[in-house]
């Protein structure tokens, strides 16, 4: 068994705001979309429902459908769902914008710049022995690890490099949780 204290300290990744969507406007030469409130808009067509996600331009305001479900039989969608559609449900917007199937379906992609934030402990930097951080993500927010942990430390990018132990690569986007260690200076 070790004499050295072994600390562990959380970091949590939240969502500040819905991320911005890359989609092309059919109006102007922007490539930038929001959800702004987030609306729904369901039309019914006999027994099949369409539903879609309204989204806006970011420069011209021109208004733009996300198909979330097409011509599909009224007694297929849950109803807790169905009413979340017509109330306009921050947290259905949300969860129907962060599924990667919708975004496939509609070509479009997340900018999450300036989207997140890092709630994170002091990491003692200057102790003898090693301290391990467990990163938690709240919500699939692509970050590459070493930038994360670069900000967290408040070290650049090469010296997280060098004093940095991880179980996954660090120059690769994540959206799930991962831990380190962050080693003693020399």
């Amino acid at each position: 068994m070790s004499s050295q204290p072994h600390i562990v300290l959380p970091w949590v990744v939240h969502r500040t705001r819905l991320p911005l969507l890359s989609l092309r406007c059919a109006d102007c030469p922007s490539e930038t979309a929001t959800t702004g409130d987030g609306r729904f808009r369901v039309n019914a067509n006999r027994r099949l429902l369409d539903v879609w996600l309204l989204v806006r331009c970011a420069s011209c305001e021109r208004t733009s459908k996300l198909t979330v479900h097409e011509r599909v039989p009224v007694g297929s969608l849950d109803p807790a769902e169905l009413g979340g559609y017509h109330a306009n449900d921050p947290e259905l917007v949300a969860s129907r914008l962060l599924d990667p199937l919708l975004a496939r379906r509609n070509r479009f992609t997340l900018d999450w710049t300036g989207a997140w934030r890092l709630a994170s402990s002091t990491v003692p930097l200057d102790e003898p022995w090693p301290v391990t951080v467990e990163v938690v993500f709240e919500d699939p927010v692509p970050v590459r690890p070493d930038r994360l942990i670069a900000q967290g430390l408040g070290l650049s990018r090469r010296e997280t490099l060098r004093r940095i132990k991880c179980d996954v690569p660090l120059r690769r986007a994540r959206s799930a949780g991962f831990a380190f260690t962050v080693m003693p200076g020399e």
